[in-house]
């Protein structure tokens, strides 16, 4: 691990920050921190910007400081050795330690202690059970240090005074670690790719103008009102309101315009009901409060329901940009393969922007959901490519035996390295077999032709008595390999030459001993079997060239 010694703040420290991967950041690149989204970190590490610190989160970051000085020496009793706050980095990686001993086989990483830190600890898991961002940043720690272990310790101080201190064992992950360097691959792959986005503000709703004050005199009848202006004033609002939702500010400012409608109703029926306290009937006056009200109801509904179901078409259309995105990841992948290998990928899009409220909430959710499923897709693109290395190197010659390439690249190298072995050696296992047979059935023709030997008697019922048999040479008399099982039982050798039957004394005096015994089934190799055929047919022959003499 290499110390980086720069003063925080510094410009060193800042370029050193700029130029590698932070331990800090792990857990935004994982897409699991409460802090900041996997969209922020590609902004900043793509522009170089960060936003400034407020002054509220200036004190919680002095606070944890100051807390982790006073936790150290308590670390230190726990560790039983020295720990040192350092800043070290390994490749592109970096991380920052809040302690570590001298042989940098101890890590120290202390937080302030709250309820989900405190259940966590207290659980039976241990630091299995703490927020998977801490275990994220605690593996990269063990990735830059070589550390097999890291002290996680939540503590909580009145002023100097200890109040209470939990703490955990953190050792390494190797399934994390894996996961956290193909993170960083395709956050690098995404920050090159990435083209900033118009700034927006937080969205807030804006209602539309306010409508001019109603004034109404009657006395018996209107003696003053501005109502036939009022009424078309207020209908241009109307009409003039956003329906085309597509923007948070668009449903900010619909959300909000729905309440403001609903106000403009109250508003005209305080109106009506004050004018119905000064007269009994005023036709045209009624009428014109009563389209009004009417139109600000119909608008506030109709908006009322274009927000939900604009949203409804939001969040699909979201949904399907990620599912389109990791199609086109996938597409690339095949090209890279130079055929298509990839199964079909997905991504729990869906799931990822259930509970989120906004539409940059939504992007930010399936933004994050669609490096893990790109990083998940690559990973299988790997083993394939690998595989099919494997294929090439070890059945080059053999590419007929696997008519299922397409679904074997699929398999964890070690078991496609034992299929393509097991192939290959039963292929040349037949090849032998069709050899042997050959030669066998070239033995036999050479057998019919020589002089016949004497026959061994067999008995009326039809067993054979044992036998002296001319010895078998060449191929016929193969033996089998060394350390091979025999496998081929009496019995099933019986059932090869029905009706006929023969005894383990009638194969040992043809020269087969009995190779094994399975309890009471005597065995013997199935490599045997052509010649204890060939042995029959020639036995048989001099039998019947007997009888002929």
């Amino acid at each position: 691990m290499d110390i980086i010694e720069h003063a925080q703040g510094s410009a060193a420290w800042l370029a050193h920050r700029a130029t590698h991967f932070n331990a800090s950041d792990a857990p935004a690149m994982m897409g699991c921190s409460p802090y900041k989204t996997r969209t922020q970190l590609i902004h900043e590490m793509h522009t170089g910007l960060t936003p400034e610190v407020d002054a509220a989160t200036q004190r919680r970051f002095d606070d944890g400081h100051r807390f982790e000085a006073l936790a150290r020496p308590v670390a230190e009793e726990i560790v039983g050795e020295d720990l040192y706050p350092v800043v070290g980095a390994k490749g592109k990686l970096s991380a920052s330690f809040d302690g570590l001993t001298f042989d940098e086989a101890t890590g120290f990483e202390h937080k302030t202690l709250n309820d989900q830190l405190r259940a966590a600890l207290m659980s039976d898991a241990g630091a299995d059970a703490l927020p998977l961002a801490y275990r994220v940043q605690m593996e990269q720690q063990c990735m830059v240090s070589g550390a097999t272990r890291i002290l996680f310790m939540a503590s909580k101080w009145a002023g100097v005074e200890l109040v209470e201190e939990m703490h955990a064992w953190y050792e390494p992950d190797a399934e994390l670690r894996a996961a956290i360097l193909a993170g960083w691959e395709q956050l690098e792959k995404d920050v090159a790719a990435y083209v900033p986005a118009e700034v927006k503000v937080e969205a807030v709703g804006r209602t539309p103008e306010t409508l001019p004050a109603l004034r109404i005199e009657v006395t018996g009848a209107v003696m003053a009102s501005n109502l036939l202006a009022f009424k078309k004033h207020a209908l241009a609002v109307f009409g003039g309101i956003n329906r085309d939702l597509t923007t948070d500010q668009d449903f900010a400012d619909a959300e909000k315009t729905v309440k403001w409608c609903g106000d403009v109703e109250d508003r005209l029926a305080a109106a009506k009901q004050h004018a119905l306290s000064q007269t009994e009937s005023i036709d045209a006056l009624f009428r014109a409060i009563d389209e009004i009200s009417a139109e600000a109801r119909s608008t506030r509904l109709e908006l009322d329901r274009l927000v939900k179901s604009r949203k409804d078409q939001l969040r699909l259309e979201i949904v399907r940009e990620g599912t389109a995105a990791l199609a086109k990841h996938v597409e690339s992948l095949n090209a890279r393969l130079g055929k298509v290998y990839m199964p079909e990928q997905f991504g729990d899009f869906a799931g990822a922007i259930k509970g989120k409220r906004t539409v940059q909430s939504m992007r930010d959710a399936v933004a994050s959901t669609l490096a893990k499923a790109k990083i998940a897709a690559s990973a299988i693109a790997d083993r394939i490519q690998a595989n099919l290395a494997l294929i090439g190197e070890q059945a080059a010659e053999h590419a007929f035996l696997f008519p299922d390439e397409q679904v074997i690249v699929q398999k964890l190298p070690e078991d496609l390295e034992r299929l393509v072995k097991s192939r290959i050696a039963e292929h040349a296992a037949a090849k032998q077999r069709k050899r042997d047979a050959e030669a066998l059935a070239a033995a036999a023709l050479q057998t019919a032709a020589a002089p016949p030997p004497s026959p061994a008697p067999i008995t009326a019922s039809g067993a054979v008595m044992p036998l002296r048999a001319t010895p078998i040479t060449g191929a016929a008399a193969a033996a089998p390999a060394p350390g091979a099982v025999p496998t081929l039982r009496l019995g099933q050798l019986n059932a090869r030459i029905a009706p006929l039957q023969i005894s383990a004394e009638g194969l040992a005096s043809l020269g087969f001993p009995a190779a094994g015994r399975d309890r009471a089934a005597v065995l013997y190799h199935e490599v045997q079997f052509p010649a204890i055929r060939a042995a029959l047919v020639q036995h048989l022959q001099g039998v019947e060239a007997q009888q002929a003499a």
